[in-house]
């Protein structure tokens, strides 16, 4: 069964179009979104990994302009009230959490310490 809850997580329209262009170029696999998964490590305690797949069991879906997020159950807890968007500039070009359960992160932006 899946979840949807498109209040736990905002993705930016510049995201969501940038979800799409990275499937688009996947033609001919079964990647049907990005999957966002928060692990152990990093250099501030925790950190967000992400990857083009197919939704799993129990995964949280957000959707926005037809582009998906996957969430699992476990990582949910850890993004509930972020941001997902994308840069696209000269010093920084890719996707940015901004994520307010964050007491600091890592100067990559991968890696964060919760509150």
């Amino acid at each position: 069964m899946e979840k949807s809850n498109t209040s736990m997580i905002t993705i930016t329209s510049e995201a969501a179009m940038h979800i799409r262009t990275l499937l688009a170029e996947q033609k001919g696999s079964d990647s049907q979104g990005l999957r966002l998964t928060v692990t152990k490590g990093g250099c501030a305690g925790h950190q967000y990994i992400m990857t083009l797949g197919p939704q799993e069991t129990g995964d949280y879906i957000i959707t926005r302009d037809e582009a998906c997020v996957f969430v699992d159950a476990e990582s949910i807890a850890f993004l509930a009230g972020c941001t997902l968007a994308y840069e696209n500039s000269l010093t920084a070009s890719g996707f940015r959490i901004i994520n307010p359960q964050a007491a600091r992160s890592c100067g990559c932006g991968t890696s964060f310490e919760p509150q």
